[in-house]
C-alpha cells in the first residue's frame, strides 16, 4: 500500500534558527559535518569560477546561505556576494563571520528571488534543494537571475535506500545532537531530476560528481566518540549514490 503525502516526514528546517554559534564551533552536531563538506567545495567552486571568468571579480548569489560558509570564502576570494536565506539568526552569524564585511546577508524566499533578471554571474544553492518542497522554483529562479553563460552550482542528495541508511540514519546514530528529520528521504533529489530541472529551466552543460566521507583516523573518531573533529574530510567521488555536487550553465545570450 502507498504512503499518503500527509503521512510523509516533515523536514525540520526551524533548528537553523537556534544554532547560534554553533554554526562555527560545535563538534558534537550535524552542522560539524557542513562545515567539513565546506573545506572540500569551496576551493572546488572558487576554481571553476576562475576557470569561466577569468580572474575577474563576479556578481554571486548564495542561495540558502545559512552561515555564510561559501558566502564568505568568495567574498575573500574578491568577489561581490550576495547572500539569500529565510532565518535572521543564520545571517547575523554569517555576517559576524564575514572578514570583509562586504557579503550583502539580505532575508528572502528563495522561491521569490528579489532581484531583477539576468542579475548574477553566477548563483550558488548548497545543501538546499533537499530543503524545500519545490526544488524547481528553487532553480527556474537560478535561472531567472543568471546572466547568459552564468553557472549555476548545487549540491545535494541522492533519493535511494543507501543514501537513507548513511545520510539520514547513520548520522542519526552516529552524530551527537542529531535532531528528528534533519533530512526526510523523499525530498533528496536524483541526479537525472537536478539536470532534467536544469535543462527545462534555460541551463545546459550539467555535470555532476558525487562526494563522500574519507576513511581514515578522523572518521573512524566519528563512529566511535559522535563528534566531528576539524581534520574530518571528504573526498569527491565516481559515484553519486550518496551526495553529489554539480554545476549547470546558462545557455548563452542568442546573436542575431
Amino acid at each position: 500500500m502507498g504512503t499518503s503525502a500527509s503521512s510523509k516526514p516533515t523536514i525540520n528546517n526551524e533548528i537553523y534558527q537556534s544554532l547560534g554559534a554553533r554554526w562555527y564551533e560545535a563538534k558534537d552536531d550535524p552542522i560539524a559535518l557542513l562545515r567539513a563538506e565546506s573545506r572540500l567545495r569551496n576551493p572546488w567552486i572558487s576554481a571553476r569560477i576562475e576557470q569561466t571568468f577569468g580572474p575577474r571579480r563576479c556578481e554571486i548569489l548564495d542561495v540558502g546561505c545559512g552561515a555564510g560558509f561559501l558566502a564568505n570564502h568568495l567574498a575573500a576570494e574578491g568577489h561581490q556576494v550576495t547572500g539569500l536565506d529565510n532565518v535572521r539568526e543564520s545571517l547575523d552569524i554569517a555576517a559576524a563571520h564575514d572578514a570583509t564585511k562586504s557579503v550583502a546577508y539580505e532575508l528572502g524566499n528563495a522561491l521569490v528571488m528579489p532581484y531583477p533578471n539576468e542579475r548574477f554571474d553566477v548563483v550558488c544553492a548548497m545543501d538546499f534543494l533537499e530543503h524545500v518542497t519545490n526544488p524547481a522554483q528553487v532553480i527556474a529562479q537560478a535561472s531567472r537571475v543568471l546572466a547568459p553563460s552564468g553557472l549555476f552550482f548545487f549540491h545535494t542528495f541522492n533519493r535511494n535506500w543507501l543514501s537513507w541508511l548513511v545520510i539520514i540514519k547513520g548520522v542519526e546514530w552516529f552524530v551527537k545532537n542529531t535532531p528528528s528529520n534533519l533530512h526526510v528521504l523523499h525530498q533528496f533529489l536524483k541526479p537525472e531530476e537536478v539536470t532534467s530541472m536544469c535543462h527545462q529551466h534555460g541551463m545546459t552543460s550539467v555535470q555532476i560528481t558525487g562526494s563522500r566521507p574519507k576513511l581514515g583516523p578522523s572518521f573512524w573518531k566519528l563512529l566511535w566518540t559522535g563528534t566531528v573533529s576539524e581534520d574530518f574530510e571528504f573526498t569527491f567521488s565516481g559515484s553519486s549514490r550518496l551526495g553529489f555536487t554539480g554545476v549547470a550553465q546558462r545557455r548563452a545570450r542568442e546573436t542575431p
